[in-house]
């Protein structure tokens, strides 16, 4: 074998070991929340979803989402925030605002669903300002079981999940 050969495949064998694990979490991505586009950006979020306590339709208290507070990570470093809105912020200060377009379950049922949201508004003109579609994957908890006792109580459950930014 050629030393150029040789060069050639071990590259492919090095892109084909960096690649599996991003093409595998996209291919078993659930129909309902599948988007088309390009993948911009996937960041990790580490936060919390925050519910409150407030009376349901007959008038008894019951856990409320309120609103998410996470911290957005590239390679273990902040680059950014996902707070209510939903709004997620990058460091370059552009920032989108989406919308629910779809859902699935979660892996567990403490784990919150699975998302694809639209975006609805843009602001910025970094990395997220021709963002179109954000899909919530990867989620691992978040999800507040249990009976509210009383009303405007607050609880937060750790979470964390993978946003991927999409135009």
């Amino acid at each position: 074998m050629t030393p150029i050969r040789a060069d050639f495949l071990a590259l492919l064998s090095i892109a084909g070991f960096v690649l599996a694990p991003l093409s595998a979490t996209y291919a078993q991505t659930p129909a309902a929340i599948a988007a088309t586009g390009t993948v911009v950006l996937t960041l990790h979020a580490e936060g919390a979803q925050v519910y409150e306590c407030k009376a349901d339709a007959s008038g008894k208290p019951a856990w409320v989402f309120r609103e998410p507070i996470a911290t957005l990570l590239a390679d273990g470093k902040t680059v950014g925030r996902h707070y209510a809105g939903p709004n997620w912020e990058y460091s370059d200060g552009s920032a989108v605002v989406g919308k629910a377009a779809g859902n699935a379950p979660g892996a567990t049922d403490k784990d919150i669903p699975w998302l694809k949201l639209e975006v609805v508004s843009q602001r910025g003109s970094g990395a997220l300002s021709a963002i179109t579609t954000v899909q919530r994957i990867n989620t691992a908890g978040g999800k507040l079981q249990g009976a509210c006792d009383k009303r405007g109580a607050y609880q937060s459950v750790p979470y964390s999940a993978d946003y991927v930014f999409l135009r």
